[in-house]
């Protein structure tokens, strides 16, 4: 048995048919079959017929008829209201319910370093050309997994002979400082009265030159010891303090190469060296399904060619 106050669900026999309804709220509402028909498209006899068959379930009418008008009987305005309270609840349930489209994006993973000084900078061009895709940036340290982490795009920096994916470009290295630094340095070994600014990298926490590396080797100063250091987690961090004017860092080309063309920069010792690292792209596999992430690979790739040249 049910409980005294619970109701039992309303079976379909207990409702007079639907279309019945429908025809009722447009006569109701126009006060005319005619006019209701031809909303309705149907006949102005099939609308009065279906007004019929509904005054024949309930057991009353609806409608009087009178000489060229119609006008609702008693039981007929209680009949409509109820009918367009239903109706406008449905319309809004529908509206809630209904399928959206999905919000165009593409979601990237990459260093801070390059997120700030080459993709920020450029990423402009992308949404300006692709207005209607979000496009959400993670800059980390940590190497993410991109299935699991719902990323359609990372660029890595990694070695040259560990990349895989789309290559973007090879890394030079070479020593910059501000403008008033490198005035005062006119071969390498004037470093040595120089603040090293270098970054901490995992595994090399007792080799704080190990970002130089490249450049110490190509310049045979494997040995050099500069006057102080100061090191960063971030080497976004690194560049800052050497735009600031406090200390050399090792430049990452063409990474920093809008400082070096804005004379916030300046290389002292004219050429650089080949890390043997460089920035490559991996998409994941679902960025297969989604042509906006396709499209960010392929922009990549055009700013990376476009970008090629001195710094």
């Amino acid at each position: 048995m049910l409980p005294e106050n619970a109701k039992s669900a309303v079976s379909s026999a207990d409702l007079p048919p639907l279309e019945l309804l429908r025809s009722f709220e447009a006569a109701a509402r126009c006060l005319s079959f005619t006019q209701a028909a031809a909303e309705l498209f149907l006949t102005q006899s099939a609308v009065s017929r279906q007004i019929q068959q509904l005054e024949a379930a309930l057991g009353v009418l609806l409608f009087e008829r009178r000489h060229r008008a119609l006008a609702l009987t008693e039981a007929g305005a209680v009949l409509q209201r109820a009918v367009v309270e239903s109706l406008e609840r449905l319309r809004d349930a529908t509206a809630r319910v209904r399928s959206v489209p999905l919000p165009r994006h593409v979601a990237v993973t990459t260093t801070p370093g390059f997120a700030s000084f080459w993709l920020i900078p450029r990423l402009a061009r992308f949404t300006a050309d692709h207005p209607e895709v979000d496009v959400r940036v993670s800059a980390t340290l940590d190497v993410l997994d991109l299935e699991r982490s719902r990323v359609d795009v990372a660029v890595r920096f990694v070695p040259i002979a560990r990349g895989t994916g789309l290559a973007l470009f090879e890394e030079t290295v070479l020593p910059l400082c501000a403008p008033e630094i490198a005035a005062r340095l006119h071969e390498p070994a004037d470093l040595l009265g120089q603040t090293l600014l270098t970054i901490d990298e995992p595994g090399h926490a007792n080799t704080p030159t190990v970002d130089w590396e490249p450049w110490l080797q190509v310049m045979g100063l494997n040995d050099l010891r500069m006057k102080n250091t100061l090191r960063f987690t971030l080497y976004t961090d690194a560049v800052a303090a050497a735009v600031a004017g406090q200390g050399v860092v090792i430049g990452r080309l063409p990474l920093v190469g809008a400082l070096v063309r804005s004379g916030q920069l300046v290389s002292p010792f004219g050429e650089g060296a080949a890390s043997r690292r460089g920035y490559f792209v991996d998409s994941a596999r679902r960025a297969s399904a989604n042509p906006d992430a396709q499209d960010f690979v392929r922009w990549l790739r055009a700013e990376a060619d476009a970008a090629q040249g001195p710094p």
